[in-house]
């Protein structure tokens, strides 16, 4: 505990620290994160029965990290840069011998290069949020509206999975999916998601932003975060392996710690969309 604790606090820090220096480190520093999580998902997928290669899906991740938060490339083109890569992979996958490989290593690469990719809408959240109002509780500050709706994204992943831990402990009540993630209690969800529609509708608010929007996007961030984590689990259960890797004492890889992210990201990035359209 006192391990997890600690690597919790310099986590913590380096976040902070991320977000004081603001863009183009902000979109850096997700970039090295899809990496990361793009080279343990690599790595769960051979033990998964998916013989892949790293090259080229690795690259994949990062690259569009640094598309999106740096707004230089149009979406018409990350498509046709992700279809390209896809075709790569096919390639690849021709040379097995064993079709059923080759279907394995293609249908494999394409997930671990896509998977982790979905890290970009963290950076495109920098992009498309709207302005603060000025009379927002959030507003005049020396955040940006990036750095602001980045912060709740984060601030709402992190109260859901700090009180679904703490409420599932203490009540212990539902098994929730036990197939695949033996820990998970329905008093965990049902706390984790009410601390998530409270902290989401909170920020929203303060950010000048109507509120019953904002507790519906709490509402959905938690939906979608659990979701992300029980898919990890599911590729690592797969894999025969308890965590991503073992980057992080206590926490254990970059992917264990960005699972919910990668699904709840997109949800503020579409509410984003719609509430500055």
């Amino acid at each position: 505990m006192r391990e997890r604790a600690i690597s919790a606090a310099v986590i913590a820090l380096v976040v902070v620290v991320f977000f004081l220096l603001g863009q183009p480190w902000l979109t850096f520093g997700i970039a090295a994160l899809s990496l990361l999580a793009a080279i343990e998902v690599f790595r769960l997928l051979p033990p998964a029965g998916f013989p892949v290669r790293p090259l080229p899906g690795v690259v994949l991740p990062p690259l569009l990290v640094l598309a999106m938060g740096l707004d230089v490339v149009d979406a018409g083109w990350l498509a046709i840069y992700v279809a390209a890569v896809l075709v790569v992979l096919a390639i690849d996958a021709f040379s097995r011998p064993e079709v059923r490989d080759g279907f394995l290593v293609w249908v494999g690469g394409s997930f671990g290069a896509i998977y982790p990719a979905m890290l970009a809408f963290m950076a495109g959240v920098l992009v498309v949020a709207p302005d603060v109002p000025d009379d927002a509780l959030l507003g005049g500050t020396f955040l940006s509206a990036g750095q602001i709706w980045l912060l709740a994204l984060v601030l709402t992943v992190w109260s859901f999975d700090t009180f679904a831990y703490l409420s599932g402990r203490t009540f212990k009540k539902g098994r929730f999916l036990n197939h695949i993630s033996p820990n998970k209690t329905w008093s965990g969800v049902i706390g984790g998601t009410v601390a998530a529609i409270i902290v989401g509708g909170a920020l929203a608010w303060a950010a000048g932003q109507w509120l019953p929007g904002g507790l519906l996007m709490g509402l959905l961030v938690a939906i979608a975060g659990q979701s992300g984590d029980v898919a990890e689990s599911m590729l690592k259960r797969t894999a025969g392996a308890k965590d991503s890797s073992n980057l992080i004492p206590g926490h254990g890889g970059i992917l264990d710690r960005t699972d919910s992210f990668l699904f709840a990201a997109p949800v503020v990035y579409a509410y984003l969309l719609i509430v500055g359209a």
